[in-house]
């Protein structure tokens, strides 16, 4: 009996000690994020409607992928219920004609924008006293249009400056889980879905006049690793 007991204390002592979340709680969080857009661009109609019928209507905007670091900080008003505060860094986008635009005006790179996406969610943990521990979230996204100047450069429009009219307000969902370790440390995948749209304007005869309504609407996939304090 005093041998099981001798063993228990040993494995106890050196057992690894894992912190979970409590009320009061904070959470740092890095991640490594692929901003995948699922962009919806009506670019041919709108070009063909409100300047000249030059583009077919199937052509649209394409905003390509990118990898962005990724930081974000938690508070835990209860063990099941945190809010999160998502700042990405810009995250820089190639910017395309793309969809059979016609011989008029080709396919072709425009530039590229740079996008300030910070995100509120409000959480919730299923599992906050396990080791694995899922959570869900729902919030709220603002994002800063940076660097939002593009030009066409082939075909009847070009030199034609293009601009990203205005920043953006939307809704962001969130799924993930937190792989909790000793000594408060964390292992964190997460997966988003952030509204983002837009207006997309050409300058005209010296009038700034719309060519798209661009919704960017990214999913986010990240993994990183976190500290609770």
């Amino acid at each position: 009996m005093k041998k099981s007991l001798l063993v228990l204390a040993i494995a106890a002592a050196f057992a690894p000690v894992l912190a979970y979340a409590e009320a009061g709680d904070w959470v740092v969080r890095v991640r490594a994020a692929d901003v995948s857009p699922n962009e919806d661009s009506k670019l041919g109609k709108t070009v063909n409607r409100n300047v000249a019928n030059v583009m077919t209507p199937g052509a649209e905007l394409s905003v390509d992928n990118n990898w962005i670091p990724e930081f974000d900080i938690s508070y835990y008003f209860t063990k099941n219920i945190a809010a999160e505060l998502i700042l990405a860094f810009g995250t820089r986008h190639d910017v395309s004609v793309r969809g059979d635009a016609g011989t008029t005006v080709t396919n072709q790179n425009l530039g590229s924008v740079n996008l300030l996406p910070p995100t509120l969610t409000a959480q919730w943990h299923f599992n906050p006293d396990q080791t694995f521990d899922p959570y869900v979230g729902a919030g709220i996204n603002y994002t800063n249009m940076l660097d939002r100047n593009l030009k066409f450069s082939r075909g009847a429009l070009t030199g034609t400056k293009i601009k990203i009219d205005s920043d953006s307000w939307g809704y962001a969902l969130q799924a993930g889980f937190d792989v909790n370790l000793k000594d408060g440390w964390l292992i964190n995948a997460d997966v988003k879905y952030v509204t983002i749209d837009t207006d997309v304007k050409a300058k005209i005869g010296g009038n700034w006049t719309k060519i798209d309504s661009l919704d960017i609407d990214p999913w986010v996939f990240g993994i990183g690793i976190g500290k609770k304090f």
